[in-house]
């Protein structure tokens, strides 16, 4: 049900974890999933999740682990760029979570699922962290919790989760949870003399998610993808801190599935959207990284870093946090919902996702009035634990 040893898949020493539903490899560097694949016994298998083109190539030594592994969804206890130091420390983009090699620190399989541990000491944030993963039996989702600890200051953390949409303009409909603001990012995210491109005016803010302006003074559509290929484009979507639980999903009808994320918005308040389609034109993306959104839910301010994030800054004016704080003891806990479901003919776009109050199931209704229900422990987000699978 789980394997012992890590292997190596697409280039990357990988943990391979499964279920009857899932399953999923974790790379030892910086802990990212992909592939996944859901409902592996299938004939119409499900991967939604990308892996660089430049997965198995040869890349120059300088470029960041983290940019050679790139793929799926990973963690990032310092989200962003983070070209500015932070308090006399140099942090690498994304943090040490995404760049260090993990270790498995406990393994279990067993009749209601299987699930690991991994671990990391942060030697510049300080302190350490914790990743838990895990599968239900019968359960199309991945469950994960990050246990920070020993941490002095605050932080901005994400998860940053990058899909693969097929070669169909627009065949992947967005749909969020109410958002309190949306903003375009304030500064172009690529310029040409650096072999880069965007298409999306600046600090715009968004009203309409299917008309966006754009450098040229018309708008756009950001409620599907893939589209406007040959740029690369980010804007931050805000969420009601309100809510029970915020959420991300992409309907694809033509592919008859449903991706989504659940999250708890006091944790992770934003999130943030980067839609890659080949406007990347240096190394090792060479035009050719397309067709990826990813669909990032953070507390922090756009992808700039932790100092911005842990300073005040437009999104904080508004009342949006962009970094969290630890207990008194240094400790933080984020747990995190991703999964899949299957959806019929005639299901267009998500329009609301709500849990069944006496059952361990949500049920997606799309905009054309068709519901449909999938197995989640939507309770995870505020227990961090699931049923007969205690986490230490």
């Amino acid at each position: 049900m789980a394997g012992e040893a890590p292997t190596n898949i697409l280039g990357q020493r990988s943990f391979v974890l499964r279920s009857e539903c899932v399953e999923l490899a974790q790379t030892i560097t910086g802990g990212m999933l992909a592939p996944v694949t859901f409902f592996p016994g299938d004939h119409n298998a499900i991967k939604p999740y990308a892996i660089a083109p430049w997965a198995e190539e040869q890349l120059s030594p300088d470029v960041r682990s983290m940019l050679t592994a790139l793929r799926g969804d990973w963690f990032c206890s310092a989200f962003g760029e983070n070209v500015q130091s932070h308090e006399g420390r140099s942090y690498p983009p994304h943090g040490e979570t995404a760049n260090l090699e993990w270790n498995r620190a406990a393994l279990l399989a067993g009749p209601v699922g299987s699930w690991h541990t991994l671990d990391m000491n942060l030697p510049i944030q300080g302190g350490r962290c914790e990743a838990t993963t895990a599968l239900l039996e019968g359960h199309s989702i991945v469950y994960q919790r990050h246990d920070l600890s020993g941490l002095t200051g605050p932080l901005n953390p994400g998860h940053h989760a990058t899909l693969a949409f097929p070669d169909s303009p627009g065949c992947g409909r967005l749909s969020f949870s109410p958002l309190r603001f949306a903003q375009t990012l304030f500064e172009p995210m690529e310029r040409p003399e650096r072999g880069g491109y965007c298409w999306l005016e600046p600090n715009a803010e968004i009203k309409d998610m299917q008309a966006v302006p754009c450098i040229d003074g018309s708008t756009t559509d950001l409620s599907c993808f893939p589209a406007r290929r040959g740029y690369e484009d980010i804007v931050i979507l805000c969420a009601d801190p309100d809510l029970d639980f915020a959420w991300s999903a992409v309907a694809f009808p033509e592919q008859g599935y449903v991706w989504f994320a659940l999250r708890d918005p006091r944790q992770l308040a934003s999130t943030m959207l980067w839609f890659s389609n080949g406007g990347r034109h240096y190394p090792p993306w060479n035009g050719r990284h397309i067709n990826v959104m990813g669909i990032e839910d953070i507390t922090a301010f756009f992808h700039v870093g932790i100092a911005a994030s842990c300073q005040p800054n437009l999104l904080t004016e508004r009342g949006i946090k962009t970094c969290l704080e630890p207990d008194a003891q240094g400790n933080l806990s984020i747990p995190y919902i991703q999964g899949v479901a299957r959806i019929p003919p005639g299901f267009d776009r998500v329009a609301s996702i709500t849990p069944h109050p006496s059952s361990s199931r949500i049920t997606l209704t799309s905009d054309s009035g068709i519901a449909v229900e999938t197995l989640c422990q939507i309770d995870f987000l505020k227990t961090g634990t699931l049923p007969q699978m205690e986490f230490a």
